[in-house]
């Protein structure tokens, strides 16, 4: 269990895909125009993460290392080709909004990192649990960042107006060079709040030695 919480603490919080290792930009930038687009891209990559470490690490000892990155490929693109039929079918505005994107999960850079990291060099149920993790750190990536831009440049949080019709959107954020500013002011927020929890961890192990050195 403690295992299971640290992963999901590394995904999410300590090796953030995109916030911490700068990965996936792509789509953190494409489609977080809105929360609801964001949630289904980080909801859809999630799936494709955790199937596809699952089963890469169950034949990882039957893909040959020379062609493990092809294996790989195609391995995450039927995954994805199931999430997007499966968006089309049941989601299909959701499937409209995000587009090429979809399709575009295959050649995302978090999902090959992992296979090849993580998934291929472990079992089973600690690569699903890493897919898990790693999926929801990329969701809530998605959903900081499309937060800001949806309420600062429509004035809306997932569709539902929140400063009346006298608010004046400004539509610089729901334009490209809002998707940078918005991600490079995220990913300086969670630098300072990173540095700031370390030095304090610094600081703690400073005052236990010093106290430790004191008692003896």
């Amino acid at each position: 269990m403690k295992g299971f919480l640290r992963q999901l603490k590394e995904g999410i919080l300590d090796h953030n895909p995109t916030l911490v290792q700068l990965l996936g930009m792509c789509p953190t930038l494409a489609t977080t125009t809105s929360v609801k687009n964001a949630i289904g891209m980080g909801l859809a990559a999630t799936v494709v993460l955790i199937f596809s470490n699952l089963f890469i690490s169950l034949l990882r000892k039957f893909i040959p290392k020379e062609a493990r990155i092809a294996g790989f490929i195609v391995i995450i693109s039927g995954f994805v080709t199931m999430v997007e039929l499966l968006m089309k079918a049941f989601f299909y505005s959701l499937y409209q909004s995000l587009g090429i994107f979809i399709p575009l999960i295959v050649v995302n850079c978090i999902i090959l990192a992992r296979a090849e990291a993580y998934a291929s060099k472990n079992k089973p149920l600690p690569s699903a649990v890493d897919g898990l993790a790693m999926g929801l750190g990329f969701t809530f990536a998605l959903l900081l960042v499309s937060t800001v831009r949806e309420i600062v440049g429509n004035g809306t949080f997932l569709g539902v107006s929140i400063f009346g019709k006298g608010y004046a959107p400004a539509l610089l954020f729901v334009m490209p060079a809002g998707a940078f500013l918005t991600l490079g002011f995220v990913i300086a927020g969670v630098q300072k709040v990173r540095a700031v929890r370390e030095e304090r961890a610094r600081a703690q192990a400073r005052a236990n030695e010093e106290t430790k050195e004191a008692t003896v």
